[in-house]
């Protein structure tokens, strides 16, 4: 997880990364979850803050600006499901297993509920809490939790037509977009509107916008500034 923290801060960080793409080595698993080998229980107390950095990790994914994928090549459990699930665009492979299954353990999915709360039914989400039932992806799209079920063969194609699409874009509008759409989830409803009609007006005072108009209506690519 400090792994994972540490190389998200670095590409958030660095203007030249666009989009960020979690995934998995080899073919079989996306993440299966945490080590409960690595005295998970022996020191609860001691190791309290370092349980934090995947708190700190799905922070810095929702605020850092920038897109995420999850390039789900594999079975997707526990902690790992909640941070496919985390990411903003979630393309999962054909015949993967998902699914919260740290009760089945004597455990609970803590800090992956406040993301899987944000895009899933909530009483489709208990449910699964509460069951540890292994779900497919095709049933995880539907309740919300994965964006595009591909097979094995075509992973890769559709991760890079999401990646370059997504880095076609407008880098100003496309950060100032998702900290909108993230800020509004927690807020009444007209707040959320007040909120999206300040967005607005900043995204209209950028140089892209009007970059984005006039190409447009000059029928040319749009030429976008660069962080």
């Amino acid at each position: 997880m400090v792994g994972l923290l540490e190389a998200t801060r670095k590409a958030v960080e660095d203007p030249a990364v666009r989009v960020l793409v979690y995934t998995g080595a080899g073919d079989r698993a996306f993440s299966a979850g945490g080590d409960l080998s690595g005295s998970f229980v022996d020191d609860p107390i001691g190791l309290h803050k370092a349980r934090g950095a995947l708190a700190d990790l799905f922070r810095l994914m929702i605020r850092g600006g920038k897109p995420t994928v999850a390039r789900v090549n594999g079975h997707a459990l526990a902690g790992g499901f909640g941070l496919a699930v985390a990411c903003d665009v979630t393309i999962c492979v054909e015949g993967a297993k998902l699914g919260m299954t740290e009760v089945k353990v004597g455990l609970w999915p803590m800090m992956i509920s406040a993301v899987l709360a944000r895009v899933m039914p909530r009483k489709a989400a208990l449910e699964l809490m509460l069951t540890g039932r292994i779900i497919d992806p095709y049933e995880a799209q539907r309740l919300g939790a994965v964006s595009r079920v591909v097979p094995s063969a075509e992973l890769d194609a559709a991760v890079t037509e999401t990646v370059e699409s997504l880095a076609a874009n407008s880098p100003v509008t496309t950060m100032i977009g998702r900290d909108s759409f993230h800020g509004i989830v927690d807020i009444d409803f007209d707040a959320a509107l007040d909120r999206l009609q300040t967005g607005l007006t900043a995204i209209a005072l950028t140089d892209d916008a009007a970059e984005g108009i006039s190409a447009f209506l000059e029928k040319r690519p749009p030429e976008w500034n660069r962080p």
